[in-house]
């Protein structure tokens, strides 16, 4: 995909989200929605979902793919990485990454954004992997982290919403 028709994807399924979003200021479902429209609309996500911090411990959220490590060794792998450093993290060939936690051995490469809450502490990250090596990028990153940003966002009025498949 060039990167016009990502970028442009990007945008499509931040509306998308943004209008569902609306319908419910719970986090934990605005991660689910996000999680299951990441992983079906964009092709070589092979595990989509949230690390969530509770107390201190980084345990498994809403996700969509194969099974999940349900709790992350502390200030080991990417997930902790991001947020340890409370920024995004690209990673090309996970089997290059320090203290890599490979929940699947068929996960190559890997991006994480950290999810900040309204008062702007990292809560948890988004974390997707795939199976294919080099798969993220600078878009991707932009992209995700722009939709990450709705999972807090206040809107004027939380109204039910009619869920489509577009």
């Amino acid at each position: 995909m060039n990167t016009e028709s990502k970028a442009n994807r990007y945008e499509r399924l931040f509306t998308q989200i943004e209008h569902l979003c609306v319908a419910t200021s719970f986090p934990i479902s605005r991660m689910a929605t996000i999680s299951a429209i990441l992983h079906h609309k964009l092709k070589g996500f092979f595990w989509t979902g949230f690390y969530l911090l509770q107390e201190t411990e980084l345990v498994v959220g809403p996700y969509q793919g194969s099974l999940a490590c349900l709790k992350l060794k502390k200030n080991s792998g990417v997930c902790w990485a991001g947020i340890n450093q409370e920024a995004s993290v690209v990673v090309a060939d996970v089997d290059k990454f320090p203290g890599h936690i490979a929940c699947s051995p068929l996960s190559k490469s890997e991006i994480v954004i950290p999810v900040f809450d309204s008062n702007n502490n990292v809560v948890g990250v988004l974390d997707i992997d795939s199976k294919e090596l080099n798969a993220f990028d600078d878009l991707d990153r932009v992209g995700l982290e722009k939709i990450v940003s709705l999972i807090y966002k206040n809107f004027e009025s939380n109204t039910s919403c009619s869920c489509t498949n577009s």
